[in-house]
């Protein structure tokens, strides 16, 4: 057997791909900053980790059924990833929006000191340090990433493996 005949492993990684590429268009509908950037991001809509996951599982389901212990394997992995892309990740994209709006003040708060000019914030604006705030999921992100990671491996299925 060859890796492009494992077509769980190729739905998922397939899945993971076309989301990435899918999240500009969606970000353009959305009336969202539109950048090539977001192909390699790691949040927005839709979620390719839950994307990924379902469609694991949607393979694993096809090709060994409901009662298969890679079935469990597989759904219990997909909750895991699902749940912490809007948990831990999610409240980590969160401090990062503090975490950038901090580092702006007291980029302001030094130069105030230094120049005694109010009128910095235009400046700052161009040279601030950012952390990452992409990091994790909305429901409705990974909702819609399972939808499409289901439906994608199905597409897949029929194909290129039925």
């Amino acid at each position: 057997m060859t890796i492009f005949q494992n077509y769980p492993l190729v739905a998922a990684m397939a899945s993971i791909f076309i989301t990435q590429v899918t999240k500009i268009p969606v970000a353009f509908i959305l009336k969202r900053p539109v950048t090539l950037a977001l192909m390699f991001s790691s949040g927005g809509m839709p979620s390719s980790h839950s994307s990924g996951v379902t469609s694991l599982i949607t393979a694993i389901v096809i090709t060994q059924g409901w009662a298969s212990p890679f079935t469990a394997i597989a759904i219990t992995f997909g909750v895991l990833v699902m749940f912490d892309s809007m948990g831990v990740r999610r409240q980590s994209g969160e401090h990062g929006i503090i975490i950038n709006e901090m580092i702006q003040d007291i980029q302001l708060l030094g130069r105030l000191f230094r120049v005694g000019d109010a009128e910095l914030q235009e400046e700052l604006d161009h040279d601030e340090v950012h952390a990452n705030v992409f990091l994790g999921h909305k429901p409705v992100e990974v909702l819609f990433g399972a939808i499409y990671g289901i439906v994608l491996s199905l597409i897949i299925f029929a194909l290129f493996y039925s």
